[in-house]
């Protein structure tokens, strides 16, 4: 969180400043439409008051009721009228601009996502699209479209009363800055803090949210439940504890704030008391006018405190946007890896910020081999398989395929590399399109070839519209393991030399487990397989076993070397298989 107050930020921001010229007269509009609202809002109770006043009293001349009549009539009218169409401009200005800010967010991540995740994790990006986009749409809304109109009715009001008093216009605008500056500046000091605590809590919220909702899988199968509970509560105690502190010190504010409006209607009372010195139907009149008009304005000054106090929020919020990659940073390489596609990892790092998940990893994966990359939830293997897909660079050291950083294979990595996560995703359309995902230009013979090759022909040939079958949303209609092999078959038609499997059994029972592995092994027989795992189950079936612990390399070899030398390994072995 930074300190950087929010008009340094402006001062060199590209995201939200460009917008203050761009739709300037706009802006302009907006302004002058809210101060018409609270202008008629005070303007119909001091009319009303002269009116109530005036009415009392024999009137020497009927226009001097029936001119106030007419005005009530108007200034109500005028009201609502401005309001609506205050609301239209402001909110349509506002709106049209974080639509653009949304449009080049959006392009910021999808036009290099690899320089982007190597900043930001999924609950960073989440932060950005929920919170910081809101917050530069609360900037204008709460916080700068209250301020100027505030700023622009004191001005009018002490002029208006220097009219007929310099002293009391004198004594008003001292008191108004109190209103405007001291309680703001309050607000800012006490809850200011507080404010940029809450945002920081919920985008880590957002962070560990994300995080722990990907491993759900890793906590139940650890049988860590009720500490992830427990961890949630925990962050969740945190933020609602800072959210109580607000609203108790809102409450106080909000209250002094009335006492300090109630205390200008007294003052106001007394002074027009001892300026409008008359009898009934005199200058008394104008006693009740000035009094009314007080009230209105507490609309157009209450929320000032509470937006200023959010600066913090706007200005980190500002600079989060501002720290996204321009599109100037995209970069293509065009390079081709050498034969035989062999995985080195030299001397790797990759962190989050300053928390390092892989530290200086060095391992070769040859051609043809098949790895299990084993280790706890948060040890770093699932990040292993995104640097060794490209979606991530290293910080440190280097990840190359064919003698080519993996990074630098961008769109053609599609032709060397097939990935099958956790939950294989299916799309709301035909098994055959579903299929032909991994090859477009393949035959239907080609896609019932390798749908005999994972176990579905039979299956998908019983069903009364075979290939052109509609799946569900995401394959609900298939089990698990059938979903699976849907996603081998994809990736069997895609023909890549090298298979990423990234935990593809989770949530399987044990029997689906079995049998989905012993296809996997025999139809990838010939191809170079790394396999991300948080158990043994099938282990005997690959070549090496790497244990990685902490971002660091604890243990590699044969299952069978490990089997006959390593005690941990030989322990972790015993408990996978129940013993």
């Amino acid at each position: 969180m930074n300190n950087i107050p929010l008009f340094q930020q402006l001062a060199h921001d590209s995201w939200v400043k460009p917008f203050f010229k761009q739709y300037r007269w706009t802006l302009a509009l907006a302004i002058f439409l809210g101060f018409c609202t609270f202008f008629c809002a005070g303007a119909l109770m001091f009319n009303s008051g002269y009116l109530i006043s005036k009415s009392a009293s024999l009137p020497e001349n009927i226009l001097l009721v029936y001119v106030p009549i007419v005005l009530t009539r108007a200034f109500g009218i005028g009201r609502p009228v401005f309001r609506y169409v205050e609301r239209l401009v402001s909110h349509n200005w506002v709106l049209r601009m974080t639509s653009h800010l949304r449009v080049k967010l959006y392009k910021a991540v999808e036009q290099d996502a690899i320089f982007f995740k190597r900043k930001y994790r999924l609950g960073d990006v989440m932060g950005l699209l929920s919170e910081d986009i809101n917050h530069i749409q609360n900037l204008y809304l709460r916080s700068i479209f209250p301020t100027l109109i505030a700023w622009l009715l004191y001005v009018v009001i002490v002029i208006g009363l220097g009219c007929f008093s310099l002293g009391y216009a004198l004594l008003v605008a001292l008191y108004f800055l109190l209103i405007l500056l001291a309680m703001p500046l309050w607000s800012i000091i006490v809850n200011g803090a507080r404010q940029s605590k809450e945002k920081t809590l919920k985008n880590d919220l957002y962070t560990d949210l994300t995080d722990n909702v990907l491993g759900i899988a890793d906590w139940i199968f650890s049988q860590r439940g009720q500490e992830y509970v427990a961890l949630h509560e925990q962050s969740q105690d945190k933020l609602s504890r800072v959210q109580s502190s607000m609203r108790k010190f809102n409450h106080l504010r909000d209250l002094l704030f009335q006492y300090a409006f109630g205390l200008l209607a007294l003052l106001t009372l007394v002074w027009c008391s001892t300026q409008f010195i008359g009898n009934h139907g005199g200058a008394a009149n104008w006693i009740a006018a000035f009094v009314l008009s007080i009230f209105p304005l507490v609309d157009a000054f209450a929320g000032l405190s509470a937006a200023s106090q959010e600066t913090n929020t706007y200005a980190d919020s500002i600079e989060r946007l501002n720290a996204l990659p321009e599109e100037t940073e995209e970069q293509t390489w065009h390079e081709t890896p050498s034969q035989p596609l062999q995985f080195d990892i030299q001397d790797l790092t990759f962190r989050y910020e300053t928390k390092d998940v892989l530290n200086h990893l060095s391992v070769t994966i040859h051609a043809g081999e098949k790895v299990a990359i084993l280790g706890r939830s948060g040890s770093g293997k699932s990040t292993l398989a995104s640097l060794l897909r490209g979606d991530l660079i290293p910080s440190d050291g280097t990840v190359l395929l064919g003698g080519v950083p993996v990074h630098h294979l961008q769109s053609t990595i599609s032709q060397y590399i097939g990935v099958i996560q956790q939950e294989p995703y299916l799309f709301n359309t035909t098994i055959l399109n579903n299929i032909r995902l991994g090859n477009e230009q393949a035959s239907v013979e080609e896609v019932w070839d390798v749908l005999q090759r994972v176990g579905l022909k039979s299956m998908v040939e019983q069903l009364p519209d075979g290939l052109a079958t509609i799946v569900d949303e995401a394959g609900l209609r298939f089990s698990g393991g059938e979903r699976h092999r849907l996603a081998l078959a994809r990736i069997l038609l895609q023909n890549t030399p090298i298979i990423i499997l990234d935990e593809p059994t989770v949530g399987l029972d044990p029997i689906t487990e079995q049998a989905v592995l012993h296809t996997f092994m025999h139809e990838l027989q010939d191809k170079t397989l790394i396999w991300i795992t948080h158990h043994l189950q099938g282990i005997e079936a690959v070549d090496r076993v790497l244990f990685i612990e902490d971002g660091q390399l604890e243990m590699q070899g044969s299952p069978e070397y490990l089997q006959a030398t390593n005690p941990r390994y030989q322990r972790l072995k015993a408990i996978d298989d129940g013993e």
